[in-house]
């Protein structure tokens, strides 16, 4: 089945609720980090996709009929061209709370992971190390300022790249309104998660 979602934003940009939100609203399993911690099988698509090789983006997706968060977040163009039918969503968040809040959640685990010897590393860790630290903060996920315009300029991009009626620029904070009438689903009658 194809993804009718791409979450093209970073972690730690509400993808958690995002998700959540998505399952009740009837779009099945949505892909998000997690799943490279809940399902091993996906941790080997993930390594030859960070390694540069042509991704099975439908094998890796199989199951799932939205994404957010990392991994999928850093393929976002690429996952937008292969699901042509997909609406994307660009969770928003002020820059200085979502660097403060990488560096007082992900960051930490994934420095201190990359630290390790590499036969005590975990998979899914070493594999967001790569993605996320290495591929897309080249190295420099704790520099404020490095970090904080790498996240400008990922942002203007998606939204110099996806046609406005394809799009959706949202906080989590807005709730269901606008996320509903976007996807075309009806508002559900419980509060946002």
């Amino acid at each position: 089945m194809p993804l009718k979602v791409v979450g093209a934003a970073f972690g730690r940009t509400g993808t958690n609720s995002i998700k959540i939100a998505l399952e009740k609203l009837g779009f099945g399993a949505c892909h998000h980090m997690f799943e490279l911690r809940n399902n091993p099988n996906q941790i080997a698509l993930w390594q030859a996709v960070a390694r540069g090789e042509n991704p099975c983006w439908d094998q890796i997706f199989a199951d799932y009929q939205a994404s957010v968060d990392w991994p999928s977040a850093r393929y976002w163009r690429e996952l937008a061209e292969h699901f042509e039918n997909a609406k994307v969503l660009l969770t928003i968040r002020n820059e200085d709370s979502w660097f403060d809040s990488v560096q007082r959640t992900i960051y930490p685990v994934m420095r201190d992971h990359a630290s390790l010897q590499p036969s005590s590393r975990r998979e899914p860790i070493a594999l967001a190390h790569d993605i996320i630290v290495c591929q897309t903060f080249s190295g420099k996920l704790d520099d404020p300022k490095h970090a904080k315009q790498v996240y400008r300029e990922y942002m203007e991009e998606v939204r110099r790249t996806i046609s406005p009626e394809r799009l959706l620029n949202y906080s989590v904070t807005e709730g269901w309104k606008p996320l509903c009438a976007f996807l075309d689903v009806p508002v559900p009658d419980e509060p946002f998660p």
